[in-house]
């Protein structure tokens, strides 16, 4: 088992290490000022300073570096599990500098994957180039989303247009005006089975019958540097019949092609919040004295310290081998680890902060430093791309199945062995 980086990797890392160190670190505090004199403070890619820092990250080849294919970068998975890592050190800005905030990514992936020519040409391409952004509406307030075939917002054929008629919140980026297109996932069919009732759809923004209606609050924050998250109202929206993506009722096939993907982006990300938490709470525990000497000497303090670095290491393995067998197996046979990173990573990376938090006393629940904010979107990703009960229901489910496959065999004569292909992948 190698665990070094392959040269392409590690060239990548340097150079990305090098634009974080002289260019993104030093311009957070800028982007920060730039964003609260802008006339529209949701259109966060207007700052000046991040049109410079994009420039920097294409003369560097450092853009879109999600997006395997010809499209993107061309990295695998485990590619650019270190790389997301890295840009979570600065998760407000870096992820933007290089193309690769969300929602864009997952909605670049879906037009990749499933997108017509046209819509390709339409929306995939000004989106690859960073002129404009996108938003990914699914979540809706009026059903349990966490459920996705309760999707209730309407999508109903009327010639060669589709009507659509429904309300959406948490939508990711909406708020932004350069927003331009939105990925709609509706009802087309309600008698068809489970799986097979939702479509996705292409929404302009300036379509008649879009209502942005407001910001959400998350935790208090606005998330402004993120474009904001939205409550959206759907008016007897009229679009081509051509907006469609892929078939009628393959919405939520494709929901979950483009959340899987998603799903370890955020983790990867993740990761890098947590290690720059770490940074801090050392920092802070060596200069901060209390009872005659420095918190680094107290016991719990340290316990902390140790702690966090033994979860973080534990948690950065399994989202590696998760990128693995997406890259070897398919996001299909890496299902089960999907589920895992997705329930571990937020829970650990919480209580990371939360340590870091605690370390800096009333400062860490403040503005001036950046754990506060962290902690709030964290704490979303328990909800963002599937609730954690959802997952663990699920990787239950599968785990189950597995013991009762393994008895059945013993049972019969055979052996108690795995499969062959979960022995493989399952050191």
């Amino acid at each position: 088992m190698d665990f070094a980086f392959d040269s392409r990797t590690e060239a990548l890392r340097q150079d990305l290490q090098d634009l974080m160190e002289h260019h993104i670190h030093p311009a957070e505090p800028v982007f920060t000022e730039q964003l609260a004199a802008l006339d529209n403070r949701w259109a966060w890619d207007s700052a000046p300073v991040l049109a410079e820092l994009r420039a920097e990250a294409r003369r560097r080849g450092l853009w879109n570096l999600f997006l395997p294919g010809e499209e993107g970068a061309g990295l695998t998975n485990l590619q650019y599990a270190p790389l997301a890592e890295i840009t979570g050190r600065a998760p407000d800005l870096a992820p933007a500098v290089l193309n690769c905030a969300a929602p864009d990514t997952g909605n670049m992936e879906v037009l990749a994957m499933f997108g017509t020519e046209a819509q390709r040409r339409q929306w995939l391409d000004p989106l690859l180039s960073g002129e404009i952004r996108s938003a990914f509406a699914m979540t809706e307030p009026d059903v349990a989303s966490s459920d996705a075939t309760n999707i209730a917002t309407s999508i109903v054929r009327d010639g060669d247009h589709y009507v659509i008629n429904g309300r959406k919140w948490w939508i990711t980026g909406a708020m932004n005006p350069n927003a331009k297109i939105f990925v709609v996932l509706g009802l087309t069919d309600p008698g068809a089975g489970r799986h097979g009732r939702h479509s996705m759809i292409l929404v302009p923004r300036d379509t008649p019958g879009l209502e942005i209606r407001r910001g959400m609050e998350l935790f208090g924050y606005d998330d402004h540097e993120h474009g904001g998250h939205a409550e959206l109202a759907f008016h007897d929206v009229r679009v081509p019949a051509g907006n469609l993506i892929g078939e009628e009722g393959a919405g939520f096939a494709i929901a979950q092609a483009r959340l899987g993907p998603g799903r370890i982006h955020h983790c990867m990300r993740s990761i890098g919040v947590a290690e720059r938490a770490v940074e801090l709470m050392c920092a802070r525990a060596q200069e901060r004295v209390a009872f005659g000497g420095p918190l680094a000497r107290q016991g719990v303090v340290r316990e902390w310290i140790a702690q966090s670095r033994v979860r973080l290491e534990q948690l950065r393995l399994l989202v590696l081998k998760t990128a693995w067998l997406m890259d070897t197996v398919g996001n299909k046979g890496a299902h089960t680890e999907i589920q895992a990173i997705k329930i571990a990573t937020p829970a650990t990376v919480q209580w990371i902060l939360d340590k870091a938090i605690q370390t800096h006393g009333a400062g860490g629940l403040s503005q001036d430093f950046p754990l506060a904010r962290a902690y709030a979107a964290v704490r979303s990703l328990r909800f963002a791309d599937g609730p954690d009960e959802v997952h663990v229901n699920a990787l239950a489910r599968a785990e189950l199945r597995r013991r009762t496959a393994v008895d059945d065999r013993e049972a019969a004569g055979g052996t108690s062995r795995p499969p062959a292909t979960e022995a493989g992948r399952r050191p």
